[in-house]
C-alpha cells in the first residue's frame, strides 16, 4: 500500500468530507483550512474572509485502490469549478475551488486534467492550483458533520443530494 494525500477545496468542507469518505481506498478525510496567511485559524476567523484560507479536506488514500485522477474526477463533479469564490449560497474566498499539490508530477497531472476538463464547461475553470504548504485541521464539531447532523436543513437539502449524486456516479468506487 502506497499511502498518499491530496488537499482539495470544493466549497463547504462538510459536503466534501461526506462525499470522499464513501470511497474505497480513502483511509481518512479531515476537514480544515489551507492557503491562507494566518497560523492556526479558527472557523470564525476563516469566515471573515480575511485570513486567505479556503475550507478544504485533506484526503489520505491508498493509490493502489484509488488514484489521483479518480479523486480529481470526483472533485470536478462535486462542485462548479467555474464559480469564483462561491459555491451555491456559500460566498467568500473560503469557498473557492482549489487543489493543493505535493510535487511537480502531481502539479502536471492536475493542470493537464483541468485543461482537459475545460471542454466540458462554457465558462473558464477558475480552480486554483497551488503547492501544498500547511493544513490546519478544523475544530472537532466540523468532523463527520454530515453523519452527525442528518436532520440539519443544510445537511438534508444541500449535502445529502450532492452525496447521493456522487455515490451514484462513482458507485464502482464505493466502500463495500
Amino acid at each position: 500500500m502506497a499511502e498518499k494525500f491530496i488537499v482539495l477545496g470544493t466549497g463547504c468542507f462538510w459536503c466534501s468530507e461526506a462525499a470522499f469518505s464513501m470511497f474505497d481506498g480513502i483511509t481518512n478525510v479531515s476537514p480544515g483550512y489551507a492557503g491562507g496567511n494566518v497560523e492556526n485559524p479558527t472557523y470564525k476567523e476563516v469566515c471573515t474572509d480575511k485570513t486567505g484560507h479556503a475550507e478544504v479536506v485533506k484526503i489520505t488514500y491508498d493509490d493502489s485502490k484509488i488514484d489521483l485522477t479518480t479523486l480529481l474526477n470526483i472533485f470536478i463533479k462535486m462542485h462548479d469549478p467555474t464559480s469564483l469564490n462561491r459555491q451555491g449560497n456559500d460566498v467568500g474566498t473560503q469557498y473557492r475551488s482549489i487543489i493543493f499539490y505535493g510535487n511537480d508530477d502531481e502539479k502536471n497531472l492536475i493542470e493537464n486534467f483541468l485543461r482537459d476538463q475545460q471542454k466540458n464547461y462554457k465558462k473558464p475553470i477558475v480552480t486554483e492550483v497551488r503547492k501544498f504548504d500547511r493544513f490546519y485541521e478544523a475544530e472537532d464539531y466540523h468532523h463527520d458533520y454530515f453523519k452527525n447532523n442528518q436532520s440539519n436543513p443544510y445537511c438534508e437539502f444541500v449535502i445529502k443530494p450532492e452525496v447521493n449524486n456522487i455515490a451514484t456516479e462513482f458507485k464502482t468506487y464505493l466502500k463495500k
